[in-house]
């Protein structure tokens, strides 16, 4: 009977958790349900009134495509795409030699300044939002894509402690012999630690690449010129809910957020496995 209890008491559990995991992610998909049904929407505006539109039509996502003086969306995602694979190369080297360094190699003062930087990385970065403008404005970086890029790379070596934990789990033996075979540290990184080491290598890449291609904040503030062909699509979609144009681009605004969230979600479906493998192995050692 006790054993009987026991079973009918875990399958109780399981089934309310899952009940609970599925309430949560029914409310979670509600709003990206209604962006895409609005994306399809024959009616230009916001529909309060119903959830479904009463007529589809992807006309809408035709005219992103065909730009205006608003929306100038395909100069808008080139804009991005160059941001962010320009942010993506130079913080994932940033990240991994820093990662490299901290795990590998020995050298003076080396805990005191990751313990440093771990701290430094937990202050949130639109702290010194004012003090990065100003310097940005001194060496005329403002309203340039160069700005932007250095804004997002400069600090993202900071971030090194998920690839140090998986970088300690490579052998040290095999570091040790290629040294005494006379391999450079470089050497060592590229051609050793490097392919062995693919899943961190692949959620560094997909981290680097996420944090340009969503932020506005950022984005915002320093390609402030007010010059629609310069913005990155945060900017260009959020000028779509001004006031004034909210009632004619609304449903395409609805319809540039599906497509930006494609080439995200087409990553994140390829590289899932190496992803999490990238995150399960940073977390063996600290």
């Amino acid at each position: 009977m006790k054993v009987k209890k026991m079973k009918d008491s875990r399958l109780s559990t399981i089934i309310l958790h899952n009940v609970l995991i599925g309430v949560i992610a029914f409310i979670w998909l509600i709003p990206i349900v209604w962006l895409v049904c609005t994306s399809f929407s024959a009616f230009s505006g916001m529909n309060t009134h119903t959830f479904f539109p009463e007529k589809w039509s992807i006309s809408y996502y035709v005219k992103l495509f065909h730009p205006d003086t608003v929306a100038q969306f395909p100069q808008w995602f080139i804009n991005t795409f160059v941001v962010a694979c320009a942010t993506c190369v130079i913080s994932t080297m940033f990240v991994l030699m820093v990662a490299y360094a901290t795990s590998i190699m020995r050298f003076p003062m080396r805990k005191p300044l990751m313990n440093m930087a771990v701290i430094l990385n937990l202050f949130p970065g639109m702290l010194a939002m004012i003090a990065v403008y100003f310097v940005l404005k001194t060496f005329n970086l403002t309203n340039s894509y160069a700005g932007l890029i250095m804004v997002y790379s400069a600090s993202s070596g900071l971030g090194y402690l998920i690839a140090k934990g998986f970088f300690d789990t490579v052998p040290r033996a095999l570091c040790e012999a290629a040294r005494i075979d006379g391999c450079s540290e470089a050497r060592i990184f590229f051609q050793m630690v490097i392919p062995m080491s693919r899943p961190i290598v692949v959620y560094t890449v997909i981290s680097s690449f996420l944090m340009p291609w969503m932020d506005f904040v950022y984005a915002k503030m320093i390609l402030n010129a007010g010059v629609s062909s310069k913005y990155t699509v945060a900017i260009g979609l959020y000028k779509m809910l001004d006031k004034q144009l909210i009632n004619d681009y609304f449903t395409q605004f609805c319809a540039g957020g599906v497509l930006v969230s494609i080439p995200i979600s087409i990553l994140f479906i390829i590289m899932q496995k190496f992803y999490v493998e990238g995150i399960t192995g940073g977390a063996v050692k600290g």
